[in-house]
């Protein structure tokens, strides 16, 4: 078991606790409605903010590769090509070009 796991699983536990005690009229946490409120607001906010911040953009090696081979494609006229065809076209290209002009992709 890794350490998100066993995280994720005690804040289980406790929201559950949490829950299972409000419900019998013995809330341990103190919030009012005001406080639940401007923590739902942030927690969508900073959710929101970090997909649309992740979406677009090349954390790993073979994302910036993977996004180097799409521009290099497209500038090529071959964005619309699928399956087989789309394998023949760029094993020709990679063939033409030197190793510089085409990232390698590893499978």
């Amino acid at each position: 078991m890794n350490t998100g796991t066993i995280i994720r699983t005690i804040c289980l536990a406790l929201a559950l606790i949490n829950q299972i005690l409000t419900a019998t009229g013995h809330s341990i946490i103190p919030i009012d409605d005001e406080t639940i409120q401007a923590l739902v607001s942030t927690i969508v906010t900073v959710v929101t903010a970090l997909a649309a911040w992740w979406k677009n953009n090349d954390f790993t090696e073979e994302a910036a590769i993977g996004t180097g081979l799409t521009r290099h494609l497209k500038a090529q006229g071959m964005d619309g090509y699928i399956g087989e065809e789309f394998d023949e076209e760029l094993d020709e290209e990679v063939e033409e070009n030197d190793e510089e002009d085409i990232p390698a992709v590893q499978q």
